[in-house]
């Protein structure tokens, strides 16, 4: 099924790879680009006012061109750029995880669409190691010659 693919660890590190990879060739090419990305992985340093945050959509397009576009850079699985928002144009150091990206978009184009679902390798791994414990556990104590284990 399709959720098993768009979940799958090796599928979503495909797709950073393959987002890394465009962004990469359209810095060597100078071509600007767009990225449309969750804003709720999105980090801004230093954080926005207010006013200007919540002017931001749950999905938002980002346009890399002029100074943007040349402070741009890709850091440990982010793609990392300074911009300016808001009428006073606020500058900040804008993170996007290289999974939070959507779309790259070049003239209104969409060249690079991900479906990869963004997951916490940390999370399954605790989730999964808590279910082992239990299943251990019952397991142990399903056995009656493990009873002099116990106190």
């Amino acid at each position: 099924m399709l959720e098993n693919i768009i979940q799958d660890e090796d599928f979503g590190e495909l797709m950073k790879n393959n987002i890394q990879d465009l962004i990469i060739l359209f810095f060597e090419k100078e071509q600007n680009f767009g990225i449309l990305c969750k804003i709720e992985d999105v980090s801004f340093n230093p954080e926005l006012p207010k006013d200007i945050n919540s002017e931001f959509r749950p999905v938002t397009l980002f346009f890399l061109a002029g100074y943007t576009f040349e402070t741009a850079r890709i850091e440990d699985g982010y793609l990392i750029f300074e911009a300016g928002f808001g009428n006073e144009n606020i500058g900040s150091v804008v993170s996007v995880p290289l999974l939070s990206i959507i779309q790259v978009i070049v003239d209104e184009v969409p060249v690079l669409i991900n479906i990869a679902i963004k997951t916490d390798r940390k999370e399954k791994i605790t989730k999964a190691d808590e279910s082992g414990v239990k299943n251990s556990m019952a397991s142990f104590l399903s056995n009656p010659e493990n009873s002099k284990f116990l106190k």
